[in-house]
């Protein structure tokens, strides 16, 4: 493999000296740009985007053709899993993502197995290989996975929620199912995510997109626990260099000083908490990514400049800050808005790192 020729992502996770703050943008490959929509409409559908590599690292490479970032990002679904565990992923348009064969009993839990990653999800593992060997060390690679509570909820709703009604009526009324499907789950994302490093990803995040709908103290057990199970059986060193994790869970909050315990390298924090908050939660352990509204993405040039230095200035001085947005870029935003933004931390970071 080829030599890194760009770190700096890698050294903020291990919290090391840097000369600028590393960005990169959740869903930085996606409907927001042109030559997106133009790869997804040759490609025929979403799915077959992801599943033929040459496509996958096409679009992943896009973003990196257009912007200065500091890492790439895995072009794939965080319901790759629940997929191979045969429940029928489709997508219908305007709707987002649906199961044909959603989890209704505990004999449809108990009779999940784990997926072989270079089996039932070799596609994936071909990407990551691809875009690996495409990037020729210009930046580093992060792979990702759902986490087990977010993979739980689509295949127990059968798609995206607001009452999570079947999810949490398991929770509640069976939690030995619950814990049952979310230790499988576990085991599957380990298996993948190592998979993912053996593949060539130099780094990992585990997306907890709905963990902020648990109580404090649902989330640590039926959440944070299974993520920590994860982290606890990652590879950790790929390559000669230690492989990273990222979690982020939207909605954290207070919930950053728990997370930081668990032995992640890095926390991705959404809008809702201020970075400063979000850095005395977690003490200086870990690394911190975010956190811009996607919203202010919205608005001018001169908005995205100004609100870039606010989050800037509320990490504040001194390393471990990844600029991210606090969620993924929305399909209907400006590139010029994103690559304003992209700017802005390049023009104003320099200066929280002088010692």
């Amino acid at each position: 493999m080829s030599e890194l020729k760009n770190d700096r992502f890698l050294r903020a996770l291990n919290r090391e000296p840097l000369d600028r703050t590393p960005c990169w943008i959740m869903r930085q490959a996606g409907r927001y740009l042109p030559e997106y929509r133009a790869s997804r409409a040759r490609a025929g559908s979403f799915l077959d985007l992801c599943k033929n590599a040459d496509f996958a690292c096409e679009v992943t490479l896009q973003p990196l053709e257009r912007f200065p970032l500091d890492a790439a990002i895995l072009f794939s679904d965080i319901l790759t899993i629940p997929d191979a565990m045969g429940l029928g992923l489709y997508f219908s348009e305007g709707e987002g993502p649906k199961f044909e064969r959603p989890l209704r009993s505990a004999a449809a839990i108990a009779n999940l197995g784990v997926p072989d990653p270079e089996d039932e999800l070799g596609y994936v593992m071909n990407a990551v290989r691809t875009i690996r060997t495409a990037l020729d060390g210009r930046v580093p690679l992060i792979g990702f996975s759902g986490s087990p509570w977010t993979l739980a909820t689509y295949m127990l709703e059968g798609g995206s929620s607001k009452t999570f009604g079947h999810s949490k009526g398991l929770l509640y009324s069976d939690p030995v199912s619950a814990h049952k499907l979310l230790d499988t789950l576990a085991q599957s994302v380990t298996s993948y995510l190592n998979a993912q490093v053996a593949a060539g990803a130099q780094a990992l995040m585990i997306f907890d997109t709905w963990g902020g709908v648990l109580t404090p103290a649902a989330y640590r057990e039926f959440s944070l626990n299974y993520m920590q199970q994860i982290v606890d059986g990652l590879t950790r060193e790929a390559d000669g260099r230690r492989v990273p994790v990222m979690l982020f869970t939207k909605g954290a909050g207070e919930r950053l000083a728990d997370m930081a315990k668990c032995g992640a390298d890095g926390l991705g924090v959404d809008w809702t908490t201020d970075l400063s908050r979000a850095r005395e939660l977690v003490q200086d352990k870990v690394a911190l990514q975010g956190n811009l509204d996607p919203g202010v993405l919205y608005g001018s040039a001169e908005t995205v400049e100004q609100e870039v230095q606010r989050v800037l200035a509320s990490y504040g001085h001194g390393t471990g800050h990844i600029f991210n947005l606090g969620h993924g870029v929305t399909p209907d935003v400006s590139p010029e808005n994103v690559g304003a933004a992209i700017a802005a931390v390049q023009k104003f970071s320099p200066a929280y790192h002088q010692s």
